[in-house]
């Protein structure tokens, strides 16, 4: 189970070139995390084409995806050429054991158990976060996992605990290491922070500390230049990117170094919206690809509005409930111009947005 840390690497200077990890070449040490609702195939698939160095599926929950659930189904599909990266959620070792199983006899590169979710239909369930609580039960589902993936490679994703005074992810991370995990992903809050106040990146140092196996810091990397600092004080050894990459699919690949200021100069914000909106479509079907398409939709109509210039409440309106796809792409095409990527790109534009991830 053993990759080229960090720190024989050359620090942050590494993080944009290839790195192995188990039996995996990554392009880079900058990886877009699961998100849920969001991470689907067409925006994975953006994701990669921009220049992440990998990118994980939205959480399926096991028992649903063993039962051949269509939309747990759909979620586990594979998005393309490159490493594919399967997350689960679960509390039943059985179902998670057996979801491994399936994801790894259809080719799966990398299964992740996830302890981090602080939704609340996810705690209820007693799965995500909630194991944060439940150290034994979340290394039962790990050793589960690890039986039914095989030869495939398991990691992990949590927090730092269930709240400020149970900051247990160093002893839940050491016990996964020592079941056999691959690679170990913190973010930087706890559950009780659900997404409140700052990422606190010198915390997840703490749970460096007591593995060998990759660390990877999560939380709050919202822009290229804040990396050296990430990696300084959480000591990790690559970094995942979460809600910062809403509305901005290049933004892993702007952080490993993949994408240029350059490059999305040259790119427009129309075509590009476009094609996203268009592949949402043909991956669910038009009438559910409509009800997806508007939350990535707002998402660039918001950075358009903050970066460059308001947009009229009924053109807004018009794109996020139209029903007819021609009409929707004429609209967009209209408001967006001749913009760039960089105009929404906070890094570049003049007016920068505010930011949470």
């Amino acid at each position: 189970m053993n990759a080229q840390t960090l720190s024989e690497s050359a620090g942050p200077a590494a993080v944009g070139k290839a790195w192995t990890l188990d039996r995996l070449t990554l392009k880079n040490r900058v990886l877009l995390a699961p998100l849920s609702g969001i991470s689907d195939v067409p925006f994975r698939r953006l994701a990669r084409r921009f220049g992440a160095g990998l990118v994980v599926s939205e959480m399926i929950a096991s028992g649903e995806f063993v039962k051949g659930d269509a939309e747990a189904l759909k979620r586990a599909m594979r998005d393309g050429d490159g490493p594919h990266a399967v997350q689960l959620a679960g509390r039943d070792p059985a179902w998670m054991r057996a979801a491994a199983e399936r994801l790894a006899a259809e080719g799966a590169d990398l299964i992740d158990i996830n302890f981090g979710c602080p939704a609340k239909k996810v705690v209820g369930g007693l799965s995500g976060s909630a194991l944060m609580r439940e150290p034994d039960l979340a290394l039962r589902l790990v050793e589960a996992t690890l039986a039914g993936a095989g030869n495939v490679p398991v990691s992990v994703k949590m927090r730092l605990g269930w709240d400020r005074q149970s900051l247990n992810a160093p002893q839940i991370a050491r016990r996964a290491e020592e079941a056999g995990v691959a690679m170990i992903t913190v973010h930087g809050r706890t559950r009780a922070d659900f997404y409140e106040g700052t990422a606190d990146w010198k915390a997840i140092a703490a749970v460096k500390a007591v593995v060998s196996v990759p660390l990877i810091a999560n939380g709050d990397l919202v822009r290229p230049e804040q990396l050296p600092r990430m990696l300084r004080e959480s000591a990790a050894d690559a970094v995942m990117i979460g809600r910062g990459s809403q509305g901005r699919p290049w933004l892993p690949g702007l952080v490993a170094g993949a994408v240029q200021e350059a490059d999305l100069r040259s790119m427009s914000l129309a075509d590009l919206v476009t094609e996203h909106y268009e592949a949402m479509l043909s991956h669910y079907g038009v009438q559910t690809g409509l009800r997806h398409a508007r939350k990535h939709l707002g998402w660039y109509l918001d950075r358009f509005a903050a970066a460059v210039g308001p947009v009229p409440g009924e053109e807004r309106a018009a794109v996020m409930t139209g029903r007819s796809p021609d009409a929707v792409i004429a609209l967009l095409r209209s408001l967006f111009g001749n913009a760039r990527l960089s105009d929404v790109e906070p890094s570049f534009a003049d007016a920068p947005l505010a930011e949470a991830a």
